[in-house]
């Protein structure tokens, strides 16, 4: 562990010198990939620095303790060695879960989809529930949210919202958030009171960059509409609203939340080109796409990764067997209790696999 810890510091060093060369400075693209490489080891460079100051410190406090003490003097410093020792086995922990392998894909922004699955207009009501708390919650992290598309129902639900997050780290937070989302409670539109089942189903897409998937003009059709809002009514008489059509993986992409056909597009294309990268990387994959298939599903209400239980406040991600009451701050974007655990688990999982 620890020559691979030196050679991340060597990495380290030998990028801090080359961002100080005019001719990485001069280059855009060098400067960006290097200035991209440096921030993704700093923490870890920094935590391996930390590890051998306490290291240092810690053979210091074993040598004073061979040397006569006084009582009190020798009490000190068994205490200081106590810390220490605590402290270092902190880093050693620590510098184990950064340097597993991490997803490429963490630091991008997403494309999240949400749709109201089974249940009808109740699953719709909320699939709208599910894109406030993500909103509340990228709020809370300091990302920005922008609404791609939206099917809006007469009643205040989505058949399907599509919205893009931007900020760092994103998708590494995010990504947990794939798959069907159940709920439990009593409809607005039941008057019997009677609880009720629905589903929505949650798709979180890491947004692909030019560089990484490569589209051709000619592969896409285009087609322009008036936009439409609830019910189908037209909202606009302007043909604004554009779909793009990926003819060789028959990919579809509506939007038409811009008044301007030229912003459309340019955000059509962004969902178009995360959707045929997510494929693409399925089909590269095989692992992946057997684990994104398990979460994603069909929005049946058996296949679940979360049930959100209204009459007991409580929540439970049925992946890692967590609930809890805390339904209404869940909903408000609390969401970092479950994410934290989630990402504990996966760690956990990727220690044992890296030790075995």
């Amino acid at each position: 562990m620890l020559d691979r810890l030196q050679s991340v510091e060597d990495r380290y060093d030998f990028l801090n010198e080359q961002l100080s060369d005019p001719d990485v400075i001069s280059d855009t693209n060098k400067l960006r990939e290097y200035s991209k490489e440096q921030a993704q080891i700093e923490e870890t460079v920094q935590a391996y620095r930390d590890y051998k100051e306490v290291h240092e410190q810690l053979n210091e406090a074993k040598a004073m303790l061979e040397d006569k003490l006084d009582d009190e003097m020798y009490q000190m410093v068994k205490e200081e060695l106590d810390e220490l020792s605590n402290r270092k086995e902190e880093l050693e922990a620590r510098l184990k879960i950064l340097l597993l392998p991490k997803d490429p894909n963490d630091d991008k922004n997403v494309i999240v989809e949400i749709r109201g699955a089974a249940g009808g207009d109740e699953a719709q009501l909320f699939a709208s529930d599910l894109f406030k708390m993500y909103y509340r919650f990228a709020e809370m992290q300091g990302w920005k949210t922008e609404i791609i598309e939206a099917q809006a129902n007469e009643i205040g639900g989505y058949k399907e919202v599509i919205f893009m997050v931007n900020g760092t780290g994103a998708y590494s937070k995010l990504k947990y958030e794939n798959g069907a989302h159940r709920v439990q409670r009593v409809p607005k539109t039941e008057s019997g009171g009677r609880i009720h089942t629905s589903t929505a189903t949650v798709a979180v897409l890491p947004e692909a960059e030019e560089v990484e998937i490569d589209i051709h003009e000619k592969d896409i059709r285009v087609d322009t509409f008036t936009s439409s809002g609830p019910g189908g009514q037209s909202v606009n008489t302007t043909m604004s609203a554009v779909r793009l059509t990926h003819l060789p993986t028959n990919t579809v992409v509506s939007c038409q939340d811009e008044k301007s056909q030229i912003k459309n597009k340019e955000k059509a294309m962004k969902v178009l080109r995360a959707r045929i990268f997510d494929k693409v990387q399925q089909e590269a994959q095989a692992e992946y796409a057997d684990a994104r298939k398990t979460a994603i599903g069909t929005g049946d209400r058996s296949e679940r990764i979360r049930t959100y239980n209204f009459p007991q406040s409580r929540v439970t991600d049925h992946r890692i067997g967590l609930t809890i009451q805390k339904l209404e701050q869940i909903l408000q974007g609390q969401l970092d209790e479950i994410i934290d655990a989630l990402i504990v688990e996966e760690q956990s999982e990727a220690m044992k696999n890296a030790e075995s």
